[in-house]
């Protein structure tokens, strides 16, 4: 799968998830310490541009503010990184960052972003009531990816520490309780 077809995908799935956020939901609280659904969707829209500009000089198109229309943010965003996946010339661009080296755009995307879509759905649809169920094989391959970089992943700052599930716990959750989510609340 490419990163235009895997990011078409996972937006796309979390495109239905804002979309389908309930009346009053954004401001219901999301299983990130101090967020509410809304936060979720800030998130997602406020780090790629920085990351993309910073390390390849692409300037993502920006909607209204998160504040004022989660929605038109979300769709504004994702579909301008749809795009930018979808053109070669821009997917194929080498990104630099000291952190990650040089990687081509499409792999810094895939890597970090649309992964980070793929959990945060997980967050969404918790905080605002709706399907929590991911793609158990992604699940799978995710957290097989990120064993071996736990101690690098926790002392970023940007995961919880691990929760404790059963051994015989399926794929999603073993990969939440990794990140620092506790499914069973």
């Amino acid at each position: 799968m490419t990163a235009a077809e895997e990011h078409r995908s996972i937006a796309g799935t979390f495109t239905d998830r804002v979309r389908g956020v309930p009346a009053g939901g954004w401001d219901r609280p999301a299983p990130c310490d101090g967020w509410v659904a809304r936060d979720v969707v800030g998130h997602l829209v406020g780090w790629l541009p920085g990351f993309l500009h910073a390390g390849a000089g692409i300037e993502l198109p920006q909607g209204p503010p998160v504040a004022e229309d989660p929605v038109a943010a979300w769709q504004v965003h994702t579909d301008a990184v749809q795009a930018l996946l979808d053109d070669p010339s821009t997917a194929d661009r080498m990104l630099s960052n000291p952190h990650i080296g040089e990687l081509p755009v499409s792999t810094a995307i895939s890597q970090f972003y649309t992964s980070d879509v793929f959990l945060h759905t997980w967050d969404l649809a918790r905080a605002t009531g709706q399907d929590e169920r991911l793609d158990p094989e992604r699940c799978a391959a995710m957290l097989e990816g990120m064993l071996p970089m736990e101690e690098v992943m926790r002392s970023s700052g940007h995961y919880g520490p691990r929760v404790e599930v059963p051994a015989d716990a399926d794929a999603q959750t073993r990969l939440l309780a990794f990140i620092g989510r506790d499914p069973s609340q």
